[in-house]
């Protein structure tokens, strides 16, 4: 844990993590597949290893498609209109 990308993309994988068991249980009306959460969470490991070799610009704009990408497919911010 040396570099900002290392924390920035432990953070979102956590999240995922988070929104991953929430949804899985038995109570929740939100199905998601397990294949939706691949895209972001290889993402981080891109977007990681860019930014741990000096490739900024890229680790950045990688960073920032793993964000679309979660709010336009897996849709946290239901959760939270739920409540």
């Amino acid at each position: 844990m040396q570099t900002p990308y290392d924390w920035v993309t432990i953070a979102i994988f956590a999240g995922l993590i988070v929104i991953f068991l929430q949804r899985s249980q038995a109570d929740s009306t939100v199905r998601d597949s397990m294949l939706s959460y691949l895209p972001p969470a290889v993402g981080c490991a891109i977007a990681n290893y860019l930014g741990n070799e000096e490739h900024h610009a890229f680790a950045i704009i990688t960073i920032v498609l793993i964000f679309a990408y979660v709010a336009l497919v897996i849709k946290p911010y239901e959760f939270f209109k739920r409540r």
